[in-house]
C-alpha cells in the first residue's frame, strides 16, 4: 500500500488530535479536583509529591498544628493555600537559621 506525503500527515494529525482528546479525559479521571470554598484541596499522596516528604513528616507536621488539614469521608485533604503557607513559613525559618 503506498500512500503519498499529503495523505499521511493528514492522518497522522488526526491521530495526534485523537492522542490530545485521550489524554484531556485521562486528566480529567486521575485528578479530580476537589474544592472547599473556591479553594483546591490536595489529599496526602498530592502533599507528599509536592513537599517531597514521607508520610511519617506529613503526620509529624498535622499534629503539631503546622499544617492544618481536613477530613471528609475519612480521607484527609489539605488547602492548598494551607500547604503554600506552610512552605512559605519553612522557608522562612530556614532562612533566619542561616
Amino acid at each position: 500500500m503506498n500512500i503519498d506525503r499529503i495523505e499521511f500527515n493528514s492522518w497522522m494529525e488526526r491521530l495526534m488530535e485523537r492522542f490530545n482528546l485521550l489524554d484531556e479525559k485521562v486528566k480529567e479521571i486521575k485528578t479530580p479536583n476537589f474544592e472547599i470554598d473556591g479553594e483546591q484541596l490536595l489529599d496526602n499522596q498530592d502533599v507528599l509529591q509536592l513537599l517531597k516528604i514521607s508520610s511519617r513528616s506529613l503526620q509529624r507536621y498535622r499534629t503539631s498544628g503546622k499544617l492544618p488539614y481536613y477530613t471528609i469521608s475519612g480521607k484527609l485533604y489539605y488547602k492548598l493555600s494551607d500547604v503554600r503557607q506552610f512552605i512559605r513559613d519553612s522557608f522562612n525559618r530556614n532562612s533566619k537559621k542561616n
